[in-house]
């Protein structure tokens, strides 16, 4: 408990300073029997019969959820059991617990990760699940960072060669997924149709488009480089090194986040409606699309505007 508990979280729960409590973490100072005696009862308190973590994430593993998925229920349904016990939560407790959460953002992504492991605990154990009238915690209407096209050509003027230039190009011609983009492999490339061949989320087959700006900085690429695995001779980890790099340089935002949207405004912004972006980008939803285009105004689509009397 002391790993995982913060130090607000024990003084608040033992009723000792903060002080005191920051030295038994850090090992300066051994913990008293009152502080041992407070930890194990809230150990008892929040432990279930039912290891239900361990049996949620086999359970993500039988659908072949993608690893980063896995790895964001392992974090966020983790520290609420941590805290949490979830055979007693109430939904009061629930909401206790995500206003620890000052970003909407952050508080939102528990708020899932907790409604499907309850969903799920609901339909392997008959179990009722205090989440059904918890609604979902507001996440306002933020307007996310994309590129202009003329910030896409700085980036890449940028760059001094073919692997970086033809990245980022497809990153924004694509607008893949990091880890679609980082598993392409040289037989993937359908050249003829200018499509890519990637393994999407929730492990869907799906096909990618391109353009002639990005064929030509592949082909350029593949001419000094012969694939031993995937194209890049990165790894995803590389690829978010190399664009770090090139965000320091020029101060510009350069994670496959932005370069997604970037993809979705572009279109957007060319007079393509949402739902052929929405399945262009191979999105699950239109409030994806809807949330990713909210920077591209009325006077860019006005533009495609045909009167039907006219």
């Amino acid at each position: 408990m002391l790993n995982t508990l913060s130090v607000t979280e024990i003084s608040e729960l033992s009723k000792l300073s903060k002080a005191y409590i920051s030295q038994v973490k850090h090992g300066k100072r051994p913990p008293s029997k009152k502080l041992l005696k407070i930890l194990s009862s809230y150990e008892r308190s929040i432990r279930t019969e039912v290891d239900y973590y361990n049996l949620f994430i086999m359970s993500r593993q039988s659908m072949e959820v993608s690893p980063g998925t896995e790895q964001f229920y392992r974090i966020k349904l983790g520290r609420f059991l941590d805290e949490v016990n979830a055979d007693t939560a109430r939904r009061q407790d629930i909401e206790l617990f995500l206003l620890q959460f000052g970003n909407a953002g952050n508080r939102h992504a528990y708020y899932r990760a907790i409604k499907t492991f309850y969903n799920w605990r609901e339909e392997t154990f008959g179990l009722p699940s205090p989440m059904k009238c918890l609604r979902a915690p507001r996440l306002g209407k933020l307007m996310l960072p994309s590129l202009t096209r003329e910030q896409v050509s700085d980036l890449l003027d940028k760059v001094d060669n073919a692997r970086d230039k033809a990245i980022i190009s497809l990153f924004t011609e694509s607008g893949l997924r990091l880890s679609e983009l980082a598993n392409i492999k040289l037989q993937d490339i359908e050249w003829e149709m200018c499509t890519v061949k990637i393994m999407g989320k929730g492990r869907k087959e799906a096909l990618a488009p391109f353009g002639r700006k990005t064929e030509q900085y592949l082909r350029a690429w593949l001419n000094e480089y012969q694939p031993n695995g995937n194209i890049w001779g990165l790894n995803k980890w590389g690829i978010i090194s190399m664009l770090r790099r090139l965000e320091l340089c020029t101060g510009l935002p350069c994670n496959p986040h932005t370069f997604r949207r970037t993809f979705a405004c572009l279109l957007r912004k060319s007079g393509l409606d949402v739902m052929t972006i929405k399945d262009l980008g191979r999105w699950e939803s239109l409030e994806m699309v809807q949330r990713y285009t909210r920077s591209v105004t009325f006077n860019d689509i006005l533009k495609f505007y045909k009167a039907p009397l006219s």
